[in-house]
């Protein structure tokens, strides 16, 4: 077994779309950070998706739900951190308000 360290999704805005982030292709992948920054004056929510290999984001697999980011506020994303994403498994994210919040995550990939 080997496992290495990744920034599995470098700092990035979210889209106001569901849009994959971060694939673990041929490896599983334990999230150990994952921020939301929202860089504007208004709140915007963020909704995060953990999915099955050809899925779509559902009720079934949402991890976080339009969570409400205050103006200026860093959310740490408990409900992400320590989740174990499956081989070809994938998070997609979602951006109440287009232009708004900055996303990164790190982790550790599992091969």
């Amino acid at each position: 077994m080997t496992v290495t360290v990744a920034n599995i999704i470098p700092a990035k805005q979210a889209e106001a779309t569901a849009t994959t982030q971060y694939t673990a292709i041929n490896c599983a992948t334990i999230v150990d950070k994952f921020t939301v920054t929202n860089t504007t004056g208004t709140a915007a929510t963020f909704t995060a998706y953990i999915i099955a290999p050809a899925g779509i984001p559902t009720a079934g697999n949402t991890i976080v739900s339009a969570k409400s980011i205050a103006p200026g506020e860093t959310y740490l994303c408990p409900e992400l951190v320590g989740q174990i994403i499956e081989a070809n498994y994938f998070i997609q994210t979602v951006a109440g308000t287009p232009s708004a919040l900055t996303i990164a995550a790190s982790g550790r990939e599992v091969t």
